[in-house]
């Protein structure tokens, strides 16, 4: 992957996470208890952060260790999953009580973002086994 590619695979990241974003601001207003906006804000930039770092890591890694890349793909999964649980849940559970609203503010960037930036690295691990 070169750096333009890198670019490129951001970029798409942010694309799929800016339309999903849109959607579901509009779905979320439709709502009668909606959450905050900048909640959306928030949970979006975050993922979109994390899934852009990861695309870097991943970048940074293949030469040296190109052999673990999936494995280190799957941990720095992990690790944003459990990224949004700290920093979102004591916010959303605060009240006692974690609605389902709340919880798809937090679970739709994530899946979204980790299923753009799985078929990129996907095509990006395929190109590293072509090479060998």
């Amino acid at each position: 992957m070169t750096l333009k590619k890198l670019v490129t695979n951001c970029l798409i990241i942010v694309s799929v996470a800016a339309v999903t974003f849109f959607i579901h601001f509009i779905v979320n207003a439709s709502f009668k208890e909606s959450v905050e906006g900048n909640q959306l804000v928030y949970s979006y930039s975050i993922n979109i952060l994390l899934a852009c770092g990861v695309v870097v890591l991943m970048f940074l890694l293949k030469n040296k260790l190109r052999d673990q890349l999936g494995f280190i793909f799957m941990l720095a999964s992990m690790l944003k999953f459990v990224f949004f649980f700290i920093l979102f849940y004591p916010e959303y559970n605060a009240d006692g009580n974690l609605t389902r609203l709340e919880f798809l503010t937090f679970f739709i960037p994530y899946v979204i973002c980790l299923i753009t930036e799985s078929v990129l690295l996907s095509k990006f691990l395929n190109i590293l086994d072509n090479y060998k």
